[in-house]
């Protein structure tokens, strides 16, 4: 691997010895290395092709939808190949990247690819915006064609950002200025975050280590995990604040040239859901506040036995809960084996990503904070990247990544234009994935101690889902609508950031000082905005999903892969209607959230 070899503390040696052999990805599937000639010959074949494709279609996409359909299927075919080819490039770079953000290599790759890449699709801008000024009789009458008839659910969803898009200038302009602009500031961020150090007890620890530390048996530990956090936060508050106002503003500007008129609703189209199924939904989570995350978390402060549970401490294991460090192979194996009591084939394609080294697992320094599941493009396959340190939580957030992976895997036969999911259905198999786990957990639990213990466990992972993301995106309304008024203090983003968590989180949590800055680290906020109302809506939706399943209807599996395979293909809707679920109805979210009420009814009831 080209990552340079990191050099661990004692501890962190004590701890891979008990985690066992930690995989690091090969990226070899689609490139040898960051030096590989292929890559520049690349960057050059694709910058050719794209003068080449601008030269034969621009300004003639209307003559062929009229009047040689079959040539218009040969420019989108070719459109598609080189979507591929540009998005293998940057996958391999960005993934280059992801392994270790503070390396003046991966940086300097990572940045360089990024402009040639922009700089070979500004050729490719005018496509879209061209075909999307065809009239609609024509491309009806077009589609007719079978070949143009398979890239349907593409031009449908392409078609909708029509009354959003700008002149194609303004378009190239707008494409060319995000290397120097939201790109930048996007890199910025996740250096300054990947470089930040928290001194613990004497010992300085990344990010990610020092958030698990909030999850240690020992109080202790998680006070002064807390105070490294606010301390190191706050030093570099400043930059974090730059850097929000600066993307805030950012959007401002973009959403007021293509006219959206609601700040959400640019994701709101790129998820092709409709602003009214995201608003029932958000209230209906913010109304059951009371009844979820104040309830269960008023329940944990008497367990812990304590009035108020400190910010720090709203993680914490429960007494006697199994603290063990869980093992890599150990991990491996739960997850597989409740993906294959599912359904075989959902374990055969999830048990590739540790056969072929698709997964990075280690927490290294530098390393990018988290965990995600990269599609790449479909001509290769994904990757996953987690930072497994041993914990219960690391078990379920594998189990997620995997649905991801698994997800991507299925839907990658659409092709380049048509596999990507919309970010709502996006979380389906992520989240199916974890509740396999967990129900294959559960039913192993040996006495009633262990049951209450992973049922609060669960409860905890679907408040942090559902509750805690909804809150992130209340925070996101507000702070996007103050920056319309000016540019807005770290005081000011803090008060926003402690009004949404008072009221998610409720009175049994003791918000003490320093917690006004853990915005800081979300980098939903920065490189997704609007991104996290999706969580909540993928667990919502796999909750009624699962109780589906758990009624044992015939044929689920088929249909639910089927669901998978779609990709982009399907409005949510049509996808599950064969379920007997409709997002548009309000007692949709009312049944999800039904789910985690449910589970902490059970745990009031199994009060001593």
């Amino acid at each position: 691997m080209f990552f340079e070899k990191i050099v661990r503390s004692a501890t962190e040696e004590a701890s891979t010895e008990m985690l066992g052999s930690l995989p690091e990805w090969d990226l070899t599937d689609l490139y040898a290395g960051i030096d590989a000639p292929e890559v520049a010959a690349d960057l050059k074949e694709a910058l050719d092709r794209a003068k080449t494709f601008e030269a034969s279609y621009k300004g003639k996409l209307a003559g062929l939808a009229q009047n040689n359909v079959p040539a218009l299927v040969t420019a989108v075919r070719a459109y598609e190949a080189l979507e591929d080819l540009l998005g293998r490039l940057i996958s391999f770079a960005g993934l280059v990247y992801a392994g270790n953000t503070t390396d003046p290599k991966s940086q300097k790759f990572y940045g360089d690819v990024q402009e040639q890449i922009t700089s070979s699709s500004s050729h490719l801008l005018f496509f879209s915006l061209e075909l999307n000024r065809i009239d609609d009789e024509v491309i009806a009458t077009a589609l007719a064609d079978s070949g143009l008839a398979h890239y349907a659910p593409w031009l449908e969803d392409l078609r909708k950002e029509k009354p959003f898009q700008l002149e194609d200038r303004v378009e190239q302009l707008f494409h060319e200025k995000s290397v120097t602009g939201r790109g930048a500031w996007n890199r910025l961020f996740d250096e300054t975050i990947a470089s930040l150090k928290f001194d613990v007890n004497g010992e300085e620890l990344a990010v990610e280590p020092t958030l698990t530390l909030l999850q240690d048996a020992d109080p202790v530990k998680r006070e002064q995990g807390a105070a490294a956090l606010t301390k190191t936060f706050s030093d570099n508050l400043s930059i974090f604040t730059l850097i929000t106002n600066t993307l805030a503003k950012d959007k401002e500007i973009s959403d007021r040239w293509r006219k959206f008129g609601d700040i959400a609703d640019s994701r709101h189209l790129a998820n092709r859901v409709e602003r009214e199924v995201v608003d029932a939904m958000v209230a209906a989570v913010r109304e059951s506040y009371p009844k979820l995350s104040h309830r269960y978390y008023a329940m944990k402060a008497k367990w812990l036995g304590v009035e108020q549970l400190n910010h720090w401490d709203r993680n914490a294991p429960l007494p006697k809960a199994d603290k063990r460090v869980i093992p890599w192979a150990e991990a491996k194996s739960t997850v597989l084996s409740a993906y294959g009591e599912f359904s075989p084939e959902m374990a055969e394609i999830a048990g590739r990503f540790f056969d072929e080294n698709w997964i990075d697992a280690p927490a290294r320094s530098g390393k990018a904070p988290g965990a995600f599941a990269h599609p790449t493009v479909p001509s290769a396959h994904p990757y996953v990247l987690v930072n497994y340190q041993g914990k219960t939580r690391d078990v379920m957030t594998l189990a997620h990544e995997l649905g991801h992976g698994v997800h991507q895997v299925l839907a990658g036969h659409n092709g380049p234009l048509m596999a990507p999911t919309p970010l709502t259905l996006a979380e389906t198999a992520s989240v199916f994935g974890e509740m396999l786990t967990f129900q294959s957990l559960l039913e192993q639990a040996a006495t009633p101690q262990t049951r209450k213990i992973m049922l609060a466990s669960k409860a905890e992972d679907m408040i942090n889902t559902v509750v805690r993301q909804i809150a992130f995106y209340t925070f996101e309304r507000k702070l996007h609508t103050e920056r319309r008024n000016g540019e807005l203090t770290s005081d000011k983003i803090g008060e926003l950031w402690l009004e949404v968590q008072r009221e998610s989180l409720g009175p049994a949590i003791k918000i003490n000082p320093g917690y006004e800055t853990y915005w800081t680290y979300i980098p939903h906020f920065i490189h997704s905005p609007f991104y996290v109302y999706a969580y909540a809506f993928g667990d919502c939706l796999v909750n009624s999903l699962y109780a589906v399943y758990q009624d044992a209807e015939e044929g689920f599996q088929e249909k639910y892969f089927e669901l998978l395979k779609a990709g982009g293909t399907k409005h949510h809707s049509e996808l599950l209607a064969p379920f007997g679920l409709d997002a548009s109805d309000p007692a949709f979210w009312k049944k999800g959230l039904s789910v985690i009420e449910g589970i902490i009814d059970e745990l009031e009831s199994m009060e001593d």
